[in-house]
């Protein structure tokens, strides 16, 4: 469920205004997507260049690319600190973002509020009002039924995920599934947040309520920068 929209360059310029962020030393949490992808080939080309960081990769897509970038790898138990996370958005209304379109979102949010500092990537396309798009739900997989009742309790109407290239549902790097929940226009959303986090069976859910620090939006002009104190 990968959201489309957003030229290539305006992904670019959004991934390596970024990536111009990270110092010297520096962990730094890989996000998953194709803005985050812009980041992490920034940070490569920095450190062929002589930038000494550490990533903590979100996926095994992020993790692929950044050794293919050359990016030195780590893991959140082996550092005390992550000094910044760079990441993207399916949508973004103000502080609320929506993730998960990668089915990556678990391990997205135990880096990106992890991070000193968080910083989201995107295109303007992704600059919404409020969220409408369904709601992604990392769940176990024997608690599927369970979640897709509660899920429906709550208004939600769930679908599972179904992969692509190959017959039956995508299956997270955790192995677990996808449930699309579809909620229409979320006008609470740290409400539905709290809600999703508490049914038994679900990982974790795709909102992402005031945790980003910084947003950089790409254009076909360049990128504005958005900071919340």
């Amino acid at each position: 469920m990968k959201t489309q929209g957003g030229s290539d360059a305006a992904k670019r310029r959004a991934g390596e205004s970024a990536a111009d962020l990270v110092g010297d030393g520096a962990v730094v949490g890989l996000g998953t997507g194709s803005t985050a992808a812009w980041a992490i080939r920034a940070l490569g080309d920095a450190v062929d260049a002589g930038l000494d960081v550490r990533g903590i990769p979100t996926s095994y897509q992020s993790r692929k690319l950044a050794i293919e970038a050359g990016i030195p790898l780590t893991s959140l138990d082996a550092v005390e600190a992550v000094d910044v996370a760079i990441d993207g958005a399916d949508a973004v209304a103000g502080r609320v973002l929506l993730k998960g379109g990668g089915a990556a979102h678990a391990r997205e949010k135990i880096i990106d509020s992890a991070a000193e500092r968080f910083v989201v990537v995107v295109d303007h396309s992704k600059i919404v009002e409020t969220v409408t798009r369904p709601v992604p739900l990392e769940v176990l997989p024997d608690a599927r039924p369970v979640v897709e009742r509660e899920v429906s309790g709550l208004g939600g109407e769930p679908t599972l995920r179904d992969a692509t290239a190959k017959d039956g549902p995508v299956v997270t790097d955790n192995g677990n599934l996808v449930l699309d929940c579809s909620f229409g226009t979320i006008e609470s959303p740290g409400d539905l947040a709290g809600a999703l986090s508490a049914l038994p069976g679900v990982v974790e859910h795709g909102l992402f309520v005031d945790l980003v620090d910084e947003i950089h939006v790409g254009s076909t002009d360049g990128v504005t920068v958005d900071r919340f104190d």
